[in-house]
């Protein structure tokens, strides 16, 4: 058995909690972020974003902005370095915001429009805001709602089909004696790692090095290679500690701001964004709209599961929150139809957010499978087990390991879900209303091919590497344990260097595909050297090593449908004199493989967990109609959990291995947040008797409820202040202009 679950441990390294080999140096400030790095002759750039949302610059005065103390040059479209933007990287096409200043177009409010370079940063930013950038203005539009003229059907979502078709569906719901038809609503959110995006670039020797803070500093370096017409050997991208990420530290127009600065003056240049600015130009979630559709015979079993889902994107580039897959993985039917559709607007390109499809598409069909529980009168774990696969629901394909039924029952028994009285506003607490819900999760299994090298030092010691990134996951950790085990030596024997691009190709931190690809790869390399060093001899003076490649074997793999799976469990307390929702307690409860450090695993998933409760009640972007800007793009404006909003919050797992898979990892980063924010929307509808199916769950949301059937809610579903949310006349607070 290779899962290590709660009182127990695998032999060696693997399996066993281990605190993070870089842990002291962060916590004492040893540790370099990429911004605190020093650098001789280090000039800072300030990025000036346009205020407008759709028009084109007609004039920068750089003049008088040129004369102010320590400023060294302003780039802009009438100067700037040129880049090649037709190509196809590691991830797709560049998003065109990367082709920093190549044209005169503003295609949407926060896009850069100039560069400010200065001997310090504060003379960076007083020039940069003193800056004058003169626009013509055109019409724009933002407003989202899934019958928008301009909606479409891609038909690929990162190479994979857009829509899945199963059986007759319309045929299935009409002959079906329970149907739920519902329309369900999340917002724009935004990713807000702790550590602002920061690049520094220099020429050194004809080569462009960059210190960053990324996801992956080989792919950082293809991208600037092709954008700058450079061989990728004449590029290398550093990234060794990084403070957060979630799927928008990719590349950036800092990045190229700083190659771009460094070029021009031959010198080092540093550009950090604000605040601020990372609502503009590093990506976001996609608000969405999704309708749900569901059939089933009296006793709750699936004849018919429909998920159409509306997803923005920008009018540059085409990015797909892919909510309505969800579902294709999870639940057995006869008929089976799942899309998703873009609106184009006049705004910044959405971009992958901690579980993207999965967190915003299991909000909407857990919450419709908690409602069809309740309208068959069965339990909604009973439902979902009475609705388990054997084989793929759409697919067909063999399922890797499937443990999730476990997960239903030891979460069950650890919530005491048993004593539970399934009427809806029953238990009071004082002024609270008590209520528990549950949902299930999953998150898809993949792995990239990935190199490492394992070297055997003459002192006895060893050293991996692999470009490989460590965005707080403690995968720098891991990674030493797995080396450690196949090598059959101690971890304080083994040194894991990372995040260097010279290091080779690797796939990046996302997709929960980073520790299983990186340990691959480390896996057979180390294997490898202990095969080498077992035939005797001396390590020479340089030390052995042994390399690793793994694209062949992944080619080799069995075609199965392999996923992480979990059970999650909340209970709230609801005040519906103030409106306020508290969550008091948090369980989840996952079948995520081989656990290689307990200890850095649980704080995965249960800062999931953290982030399912902030998408439950608290993040919502919204944007002003009249100038297509955010309305407090900021900590102060932008609303998440704070630790006086997080319960006791319980992670754990159960035993989930797959003989017929040679590393077992599946993946932990993000199956944490999938079904957190439905666990709690059904049990406000548990505390309360009234479903909330549009979030946040926000306080006037849950007043305007209580209230009466169709109180007003103010901001919609649309992500456009004013827009109209209505409560519906069914004991419901649902609604908003896409409701049927």
């Amino acid at each position: 058995m290779t899962t290590a679950t709660r009182g127990t441990a695998a032999p060696g390294a693997v399996g066993t909690g281990h605190t993070r080999i870089e842990g002291r140096d962060k916590v004492t400030g040893a540790a370099r972020y990429a911004s605190e790095i020093p650098f001789g002759e280090l000039a800072h750039g300030w990025l000036v974003l346009s205020t407008v949302a759709r028009g084109r610059v007609v004039a920068v005065e750089t003049g008088p902005v040129l004369r102010m103390p320590g400023v060294l040059a302003v780039l802009h479209h009438g100067n700037a370095p040129r880049v090649e933007t037709e190509y196809v990287g590691t991830l797709g096409p560049p998003d065109p915001v990367v082709g920093l200043f190549q044209h005169d177009r503003v295609p949407y409010a926060g896009w850069p429009v100039a560069l400010v370079v200065a001997e310090t940063s504060e003379q960076a930013r007083e020039a940069a805001e003193a800056l004058q950038v003169r626009y013509e203005t055109q019409p724009h539009d933002i407003g989202f709602h899934p019958g928008h003229a301009a909606a479409y059907t891609p038909e690929n979502v990162m190479g994979r089909p857009n829509e899945a078709v199963k059986g007759d569906l319309e045929a299935e719901l009409a002959a079906s004696a329970v149907v739920v038809d519902e329309r369900y609503t999340t917002p724009e959110e935004h990713h807000n790692a702790m550590e602002p995006h920061a690049a520094t670039a220099r020429w050194d020797g004809g080569r462009l090095e960059v210190v960053d803070s990324n996801q992956g500093s080989r792919w950082v370096a293809e991208e600037l290679a092709h954008l700058f017409s450079l061989d990728v050997a004449s590029v290398r991208v550093r990234s060794e500690h990084v403070g957060g990420a979630f799927g928008c530290k990719g590349v950036r127009p800092h990045q190229v701001g700083a190659a771009m600065a460094a070029t021009v003056l031959d010198r080092p240049v540093r550009v950090a964004l604000t605040r601020r600015q990372m609502f503009s130009v590093v990506g976001y979630r996609s608000p969405t709209t999704q309708r749900v559709r569901l059939g089933a015979d009296p006793d709750g079993r699936l004849r018919a599961l429909g998920h159409e889902a509306h997803g923005v994107t920008s009018k540059l580039f085409e990015f797909v929150e892919a909510s309505a897959g969800f579902g294709r993985s999870m639940y057995a039917a006869d008929a089976h139809h799942s899309v998703t559709r873009l609106v184009p607007l006049d705004v910044p390109t959405p971009t992958w957010m901690r579980a993207p499809g999965e967190a915003p598409g299991s909000f909407a069909l857990e919450c419709a499978l908690d409602e069809l529980a309740e309208k068959c009168g069965v339990d909604p774990i009973a439902l979902r087990e009475r609705n388990e696969p054997a084989v793929g629901p759409v697919s067909g394909l063999p399922f890797g390991s499937r443990n999730l039924l476990a997960c239903y029952r030891e979460g069950a028994r650890r919530f005491g879900w048993d004593g539970r009285d399934p009427r809806p506003g029953t238990r009071r607490d004082g002024r609270w209303l008590v209520g528990t819900g549950m949902a299930a999760s999953t998150f898809f299994v993949g792995a990239a091919p990935t190199t490492a090298a394992v070297t055997a030092e003459p002192d006895g010691t060893f050293t991996v590497r692999i470009t490989a990134a460590d965005v707080g996951t403690g995968a720098r950790t891991a990674l030493t344990q797995i080396a450690a085990d196949a090598l059959e030596v101690t971890p304080d024997r083994v040194r894991v260097r990372i995040a260097d691009s010279d290091f080779g190709q690797a796939w990046l931190a996302g997709g929960s595909m980073g520790t299983r690809s990186w340990g691959w790869a480390v896996l057979l390399a180390a294997r490898e050297l202990r095969e080498r060093l077992a035939l005797g001899g001396a390590v020479p003076e340089e030390g052995l090593t042994a390399r690793s490649d793994t694209s062949d074997v992944l080619a080799a793999l069995a075609q199965k449908e392999r996923h992480s799976y979990g059970a999650q469990f909340a209970e709230v307390a609801v005040d519906v004199a103030t409106g306020e929702v508290r969550v008091r307690r948090m369980l989840g409860i996952f079948a995520a493989g081989r656990i290689i450090n307990p200890l850095t695993a649980r704080s995965q998933l249960v800062g999931g967990m953290t982030w399912g409760l902030s998408m439950a009640l608290h993040e919502e972007a919204v944007r002003d109609a009249a100038s297509g800007t955010h309305v407090g793009p900021d900590l102060a404006g932008y609303h998440f959990a704070a630790h006086a909003d997080v319960p006791r919050i319980e992670a754990d797992w159960v035993e989930d291995a797959d003989d017929e898979d040679p590393v077992g990892i599946k993946g932990i980063g993000e199956i944490g947040i999938v079904g957190a924010a439905a666990a709690i929307a059904n049990a406000v509808w548990h505390a309360t008797g009234v479903r909330h199916r549009n979030l946040p769950i926000r306080p006037d949301r849950v007043l305007g409820a209580a209230g009466a059937a169709g109180a007003p809610d103010t901001a919609g579903p649309t992500g456009a202040a004013g827009a109209p949310d209505t409560a519906g006349p069914t004991g419901t607070a649902d609604g908003g202009p896409d409701r049927a």
